[in-house]
C-alpha cells in the first residue's frame, strides 16, 4: 500500500461519515424537529401554525395573536444489526494479490447509538401582520460505533456528526388568505470518523486512521400558507441546500513495513460536502370541530450529495456518493378529545437515498414505514399550547449490499437489518 493510496483512502473515508443514518431519517437527515409533528408522523407541519412549525415552514408564524416559546426533546432508541455474509479483502501481495476472509466478529449488534434530539423556537408578534422568529434545530446528528474486532473495522469504527441549525425568520400576512415567510440559517457542523487500516500481511496488527473537522455554513428557507377556507390550509416550503466546509485534520498511524514509514502522517485537511434541498407540500382539513386530517409530500434533493471533496497540502481526493432524490409521503389525523386534550396519529413512508452498490457499514439504511401516536394537553381549554407527548415506531427493514474486490478496501457482502426502534418525545409550549 503506497503513501498516496493511504492518503486517498483517508480522504475518501470522510465521505461516508456524512452518510450514516439515524432512527427516523433517510440518509443522515433527522426529521425530529417538532414533537407535535412527530405525533402524526410529520404529516401536517408545513400547513400548521405556530413556532413549533418553523423548521417546516417559515410562514407558520405570520399573523400570530400572541408571542410563543416552544421547546421539544426527542429520545431516540434504535434497534439494528449488521451481519457479515462472506466479506473478503484482497491485499497487494505479488503476483496477483492475496484474497482472504475479512475475519473478526461476524455480527455487530446495535452499532447506532441511542440519542437525544432537542429543538427550540420562539416567535414574536410585531403587529397584526408581521411576526419574527428564532429557532434552533439539530437536523443531522448521529453516532455509530463498532468494536475494534468487528468485521466492519476497515470500513467503519466510529462515526459522529453533530450539527446545530440556528434560523432567523420573518413572516408576513398578506391578507386573510395568504401568509408568506422567509428564514436564514447558520449551520454549525462538527464531525469525527475513525476506522482500521489493513497492513500488507494478515499477521500484522491493523493500522488506524481518524478524521476530525468542523465549520459554519449558511442557507435559507421560504414558504407560504394559503387558507382556502377557514377549514382548509395548504402549505408549501423550500429549504436550500447547504455547501458545508469542514476544516480539521487527517491522521494515519500503525502502518508497518513494507509500507513506507511516511505513510503514517498527520496533516491539516478541508472537506466539502453539500446537504440536500427540501421541498414540502401539505394540507390540513378540519372536517368538523373534532377531526382534522393531515397529508404531506416531501421531495429531498439527495442527489446534491454527489461527492465528498477533500483537500490537503498540495493534493486531494474525491469520493463519489451517488445518492438519489427521494419522495416521502405521510398522512395523519388530529382528534380533539376534549377542550384540553388533542390526540394524534399518523403513518409515513420514508425511502432511503443510499445506493445499493457502495453502501457502507456507516449506512445501515433502507426504506421504512413509520407509525406514530401523540397527545397534547392544553394549559387552558382550546388554547392549543401545553405539554405534548408522542411515540414513533419504525417497522424493521432489511437492505443488502454486493460489491466487487478492491485492493485498497475490503469487499463487503452484507445483510443489514435496520429501522426497528422507538422515538419518544415531549414538548412544552407557551
Amino acid at each position: 500500500m503506497s503513501f498516496s493510496r493511504n492518503r486517498l483512502a483517508a480522504g475518501a473515508a470522510l465521505g461516508v461519515l456524512f452518510a450514516a443514518s439515524q432512527a427516523s431519517a433517510s440518509g443522515f437527515y433527522l426529521q425530529e424537529q417538532s414533537v407535535r409533528g412527530s405525533g402524526r408522523a410529520y404529516s401536517g407541519e408545513v400547513a400548521d401554525r405556530g413556532a413549533a412549525s418553523l423548521w417546516w415552514n417559515p410562514a407558520a408564524i405570520a399573523g400570530l395573536q400572541h408571542n410563543e416559546i416552544y421547546g421539544g426533546l426527542h429520545a431516540i432508541q434504535v434497534d439494528s444489526d449488521v451481519n457479515n455474509d462472506g466479506s473478503s479483502i484482497t491485499r497487494p501481495i505479488p503476483p496477483t494479490g492475496l484474497t482472504t476472509a475479512i475475519g473478526g466478529d461476524n455480527r455487530a449488534s446495535n452499532p447506532i447509538h441511542d440519542g437525544v434530539v432537542p429543538n427550540l423556537a420562539s416567535a414574536w408578534r410585531i403587529n397584526d401582520r408581521l411576526a419574527l422568529g428564532l429557532s434552533m434545530a439539530a437536523p443531522y446528528n448521529f453516532t455509530t460505533e463498532y468494536d475494534p474486532t468487528s468485521w466492519t473495522r476497515y470500513d467503519a469504527l466510529k462515526s459522529r456528526l453533530t450539527t446545530v441549525d440556528i434560523q432567523g425568520t420573518a413572516a408576513y400576512r398578506i391578507n386573510d388568505k395568504l401568509d408568506l415567510g422567509i428564514g436564514v440559517s447558520a449551520v454549525y457542523a462538527d464531525a469525527e470518523l475513525t476506522n482500521a487500516l489493513p497492513n500488507i500481511s494478515p499477521l500484522q496488527a491493523d493500522g488506524r486512521q481518524s478524521l476530525k473537522g468542523d465549520g459554519w455554513a449558511y442557507g435559507y428557507t421560504a414558504g407560504l400558507q394559503y387558507h382556502a377556507t377557514p377549514e382548509l390550509t395548504i402549505g408549501a416550503s423550500y429549504r436550500s441546500k447547504i455547501d458545508q466546509t469542514l476544516k480539521g485534520e487527517v491522521a494515519v498511524s500503525g502502518l508497518l513495513a513494507p509500507i513506507p514509514t511516511a505513510s503514517n502522517f498527520k496533516i491539516d485537511a478541508e472537506a466539502k460536502i453539500t446537504t440536500p434541498w427540501m421541498v414540502n407540500l401539505g394540507a390540513r382539513w378540519a372536517v368538523n370541530d373534532r377531526v382534522t386530517l393531515n397529508g404531506s409530500l416531501s421531495r429531498i434533493g439527495w442527489s446534491e450529495f454527489d461527492a465528498i471533496r477533500v483537500a490537503y497540502a498540495t493534493s486531494g481526493s474525491t469520493s463519489v456518493q451517488n445518492y438519489k432524490d427521494t419522495t416521502t409521503a405521510a398522512v395523519g389525523v388530529d382528534y380533539q378529545a376534549s377542550p384540553r386534550l388533542t390526540l394524534r396519529t399518523g403513518v409515513q413512508y420514508d425511502p432511503t437515498p443510499t445506493p445499493d452498490v457502495g453502501r457502507t457499514a456507516r449506512v445501515p439504511d433502507g426504506d421504512r414505514m413509520m407509525y406514530a401516536a401523540g397527545a397534547t394537553w392544553a394549559a387552558r381549554p382550546n388554547a392549543g399550547r401545553g405539554p405534548d407527548l408522542y411515540q414513533l415506531r419504525r417497522h424493521p427493514d432489511q437492505s443488502h449490499r454486493r460489491d466487487g474486490h478492491r485492493l485498497d478496501r475490503p469487499s463487503d457482502r452484507r445483510r443489514d437489518r435496520f429501522g426497528g426502534g422507538d422515538v419518544d418525545g415531549a414538548r412544552l409550549s407557551f
